[in-house]
């Protein structure tokens, strides 16, 4: 992934802090992407510690003119968006019956509205290059969940909005994909367990007993798979969602 330029969203934390770190380890120079810069800070000083390069950048993904403006600065700044990582997430669990219509939008904007802003602002610099790719973050939750029919309802979206972006920007060598993760240990999941009122440890445990692989995943399992969609073997590879549960779905 040599001088390439990926762009992570919710990149502060969890699974978007791992892609950055792992983009950056394959050579790219990575702008990553949170509601403020400042809590980047830790990753960007991480990533060039380590010899890669990063830098920070504010912006609410729901927000149209700060998107478009983003993507500009950073192909301005770094030369080029080659990789983008539709990353960014928020939850807002509840059943519904208890789910407020802002409980609704706010997780819809944020990860469909998100990805489809961010999307198309990145296909305006690299149909221009006839070279991209793209890589969504759904979940295991699009097959439904209970509490979260928010978060399932875009998680699908997700992956409906992954196969129709292949169809249209394949013809312009842009690849499209989605990664599906199962049960991850990040603060979000760590959230849930205090919603539900138990320790994220108790939670972890009950999810590595139904999982096959009998664990829970890292948010580096995520990262190498997002990693390898964005790089050159994955070539032939458009339109896919690939599960990375530990076979939980079997």
């Amino acid at each position: 992934m040599l001088s390439r330029v990926a762009i992570v969203t919710g990149a502060a934390r969890g699974i978007g802090a791992a892609t950055a770190v792992k983009l950056a380890s394959d050579g790219a120079a990575v702008a990553v992407l949170d509601l403020s810069s400042d809590a980047c800070a830790p990753l960007v000083d991480q990533i060039r510690s380590a010899g890669g390069t990063a830098v920070a950048f504010s912006c609410d993904v729901a927000d149209e003119a700060q998107v478009d403006a983003v993507f500009d600065k950073v192909a301005g700044e770094l030369g080029s968006v080659d990789v983008l990582v539709n990353n960014a997430g928020v939850l807002r669990d509840n059943l519904l019956h208890k789910m407020s219509s802002s409980d609704w939008d706010i997780v819809m904007n944020v990860h469909l509205r998100g990805a489809f802003l961010c999307s198309r602002a990145a296909q305006r610099h690299m149909v221009p290059q006839r070279s991209g790719k793209i890589v969504n973050t759904s979940s295991v939750s699009a097959l439904g969940n209970r509490g979260q029919a928010n978060y399932a309802a875009a998680k699908a979206g997700i992956q409906g909005l992954t196969r129709t972006l292949a169809m249209e920007l394949g013809p312009f060598g842009i690849n499209v994909n989605a990664v599906a993760p199962g049960f991850i240990v990040t603060e979000m999941t760590d959230a849930t367990a205090a919603r539900v009122g138990i320790a994220a440890e108790d939670m972890q445990a009950k999810a590595a007993e139904i999982t096959p692989l009998r664990r829970v995943g890292q948010p580096s399992d995520i990262a190498n798979v997002v990693a390898f969609l964005a790089s050159d073997a994955a070539s032939f590879i458009t339109g896919q969602t690939i599960y990375v549960d530990g076979g939980r779905r079997l």
